[in-house]
Parts: structure tokens; C-alpha cells; sequence
């Protein structure tokens, strides 16, 4: 039924039981079992873009693009790990795992990021030979189901991520139904081919915070100390989390928001548990500076990130570097027009695919199907990718120059207002036209 008939027949649609709603209900009474889907929240939150910059004029003098550098290399890991990451720019490729993606994904992703000069992640299930040989840096996940999980390649790595929460499903664990279990992706993970797969939504040896300053030691001692250690938590009590994870002795600090994707999980946790990406970043910034360690602990960013004035907002609310995930698959191909005729065929539509756990994705990237998987070609996606990660620095960087900063870490909170009240509350910044950041005294 059209919005016009609505109109002329008089006809209103409850906000509370709407068609979308209904239709969710009548779904669950007739097959007995909750939503699984992919990608993130679809719900409007306050995001980044409630946020603008105050560019330079009289008050402030702006940089002169052609003329003027503007810094974007960041290096991860200073606090203790003998060899810190280094850089080229403050966009990196979140943990997305084998199995979810097809084996020429996971390249793509390598090839992309090591053009660009930043790092990539494995996710879930271990690490591939095709992800490890075509990155250049390589951040090692480690998971609480140990799926791959091998001494060996942690010592590979240039990094390791200790996984506690992902902003999709905090509290959760992630999930791999059995039509993309293929036998290489069950030789990894030591899992029946076929069968549906479910992560632990806790590590097996972790009753605390305590845990986890044992294990991050542990991790140390195997790599020598070599590499920084990274503790990544989905955002929630992200101020106590930052705190536990600091004192536990982490190199690097990685804060997923609720707009984060993720290859399957219940809609009822994408939808209804964690918080946005805005309101976490200034709770793991106070945390930081409270410790007297913001900056000397790095603060990756992910959750929702699209262009470069999302990347530059991050950079501004105190963020060291920002973690992309589903940009970088939709840079690669996912959900694109070209394959609309064959997305209707499966019950959905280019832009809307978000059934990643049934392995039918047309683009070839989140499937294990073997004729499906050659669609996508790793180096084509690989040269896309940086392409686009080439495009967020250039506009961060357009938008720090306006802000008169010669590095993206300069910019600060003092450099935007808000266009909400909701979102000036989250962020910490004066309300646009006024001085008055909501919560706070004046």
C-alpha cells in the first residue's frame, strides 16, 4: 500500500506496529526461530553526521592544500611492543573472517590495505596464506572460540587483537552457519563440514579483568614482545572497559560501536544492544586522559565509518586511527547494482543484501561457492580498495587543513558543534550557534 493511498483513503500507520514490524512478527509465528542476518544497526542513531566542522577564517588560519603538509601516519603500539605498527594514513580494515569472506576477499583486502601502507585484520577462523603473503601488516585475532588459533602464526603477525566484544553483538558470539563450513574453511577450524558453527560469546579461560592481564603476558612471552597487543571491546561500559583493558597492559585500544557490521547474528543484538560509535569515542578518550594515557595507548575507532569527514570527526573526538569493515566490502563489490537481476532471484536487492550467512552473495565475497568466489577478481578489488581508502585520507585531510592542522591527530573537539541536542550530548561539542554542550555546566 502506497504512502498516497494512505493519504487519500484516510488510512495511518501505527509507529509503533508498523508493516515492517507486522511483517517481523507474522515471520517469527510462522517459522518459530529469531532473525539472523548481517551488516549492522539499520535504525537512524546519532551519527557522525549530526557533527560539522568550524573551517578557518579570520579567527583561525587554514592551510593551503597545494602548498601545505598535513600529516596522516599514526604508529600503534608505543607502550610496550618492541616493534610498533607504523602507518601510512589512520584507515585500516577491521576483522572479517575467513569463511565469512571467500579466500579472494580476504587478498583483496591485503592487497588493498598494503597499497595504501596500513594493515589489515583476519578475523575469525585463523589466518590464509593468500591474506598473510599480500599483506603488508597483518593484525592476528584472537578470538574466544581459538577457531585456527595456532602459536605459529601469532608469531606471523605484526599484531595481535585480543577480541572480548564486536560492536554488532556485544555480550555475543559470532556465528558461521554450515553452508559456508567448505573443507578448507572446517580444516581451519578443526569443525565438521556442514554444520552450523557458533562462537563462545566469552574466552574459555577468562573470568575477569584479571584473566585478562595473564593472558595479554602469555601472548607477550610467545611473541617476545615483539608486537603491540591490541584489546578490542564492543561498545557498551566503554569508559570501565578502557580503564580494566589499560591496566591489563594493552598496547592499543579498538572501540566498536553499534553501527559496526557483521557477517551473522541475531537482528534483536544488532538492533537493541551496545551503543552508538559517537557517544563511545569521548568515553574512551575521558578514560585515556584520566590514566594519563591518551596517545601513549592508541584509539582505534570503528563502527559506521563511510568517507573521510567520519574518519576526520573520529580523529577530532581524540581517536587515533579508524578500523572499516563493511566500506571496505562495499568498496570491493558487496551489494552492487550490477548484480541486481540475481539478488531478486535469491529474495533481496542490491543494497539491501544482508543474508551474508547464506553464502549466495552474487559478488562473490561473502560466499564459499567456488564459481561465485571467481567474480571477484583480488587484485581489481584490491586496486578499488585503495582507491577508496586513498579518497578518505585525501578528504580527512582537506578537512584538517580547513581546521588550519598540519596532522589529522591535531584536529580536536574545539573544532566542530553539533546540529542535535542528542548529538552534542554524545560528542562533548557546543550545540551549532551556541555555547552550550548539553549535560555540561556552562
Amino acid at each position: 500500500m502506497s504512502d498516497d493511498i494512505n493519504v487519500r483513503d484516510g488510512l495511518r500507520e501505527s509507529a509503533t506496529f508498523d508493516r515492517t514490524t507486522m511483517a517481523e512478527i507474522r515471520r517469527a509465528a510462522d517459522t518459530g526461530i529469531y532473525d539472523i542476518r548481517g551488516f549492522g544497526a539499520k535504525r537512524k542513531l546519532p551519527h557522525f553526521d549530526d557533527l560539522l566542522f568550524l573551517g578557518a577564517s579570520m579567527s583561525r588560519y587554514p592551510l593551503e592544500g597545494y602548498r601545505e603538509k598535513c600529516n596522516t601516519s599514526v604508529t600503534l603500539g608505543t607502550r610496550f611492543a618492541k616493534k610498533p605498527i607504523e602507518l601510512d594514513i589512520p584507515v585500516t580494515i577491521a576483522g572479517m573472517s575467513f569463511g565469512a569472506l571467500s579466500a579472494n576477499a580476504k587478498e583483496a583486502l591485503g592487497r588493498g590495505a598494503s597499497l595504501m601502507g596500513t594493515s589489515t585484520t583476519t578475523g575469525d577462523g585463523g589466518m590464509t596464506p593468500e591474506e598473510r603473503g599480500q599483506s603488508s601488516k597483518l593484525v592476528y585475532q584472537y578470538l574466544p572460540s581459538r577457531y585456527g588459533m595456532n602459536p605459529d602464526d601469532l608469531r606471523k603477525a605484526d599484531a595481535i587483537e585480543v577480541v572480548l566484544g564486536q560492536g554488532a553483538k556485544p555480550g555475543g558470539g559470532g556465528m558461521l552457519l554450515g553452508q559456508k563450513i567448505t573443507d578448507r574453511v572446517a580444516q581451519m577450524r578443526t569443525l565438521p563440514m556442514g554444520v552450523d558453527q557458533r562462537s563462545a560469546c566469552r574466552h574459555p579461560d577468562w573470568t575477569g579483568p584479571d584473566d585478562l592481564a595473564i593472558k595479554i603476558q602469555e601472548l607477550r612471552e610467545i611473541t617476545d614482545w615483539q608486537v603491540p597487543i591490541y584489546i578490542k571491546v564492543g561498545a557498551t561500559r566503554t569508559y570501565y572497559d578502557v580503564k580494566l583493558a589499560v591496566k591489563a597492559g594493552a598496547d592499543v585500544i579498538v572501540v566498536d560501536g553499534m553501527q559496526g557490521g557483521t557477517a551473522a547474528t541475531q537482528d534483536v543484538f544488532i538492533e537493541h544492544v551496545g551503543i552508538p560509535t559517537l557517544a563511545a569515542i569521548p568515553q574512551a578518550v575521558q578514560a585515556l586522559q584520566e590514566m594519563g594515557m591518551h596517545r601513549k595507548v592508541q584509539l582505534i575507532v570503528s563502527g559506521g565509518i563511510r568517507n573521510g569527514a567520519d574518519v576526520a570527526k573520529c580523529m577530532a573526538l581524540g581517536a587515533d586511527a579508524v578500523a572499516i569493515g563493511t566500506a571496505a566490502l562495499v568498496a570491493l563489490g558487496c551489494n552492487h547494482p550490477m548484480y541486481d537481476k540475481e539478488f531478486k532471484e535469491i529474495g533481496s536487492a542490491a543494497g539491501f543484501y544482508d543474508d551474508y550467512h547464506e553464502g549466495k552473495d552474487p559478488a562473490g565475497i561473502s560466499t564459499q561457492d567456488p564459481e561465485l568466489m571467481k567474480r571477484l577478481d583480488p587484485a581489481e578489488g584490491g586496486r578499488k580498495l585503495a582507491n577508496y581508502l586513498n579518497v578518505l585520507t585525501l578528504e580527512a585531510q582537506t578537512l584538517a587543513r580547513a581546521c588550519g592542522k598540519s596532522d589529522l591527530r591535531n584536529l580536536e573537539p574545539e573544532d566542530m558543534v553539533a546540529l542535535t541536542v542528542e548529538s552534542a550530548a554524545m560528542a562533548g561539542v557546543p550545540l551549532a550557534g551556541t555555547s552550550w554542550i548539553p549535560g555540561r555546566a556552562f
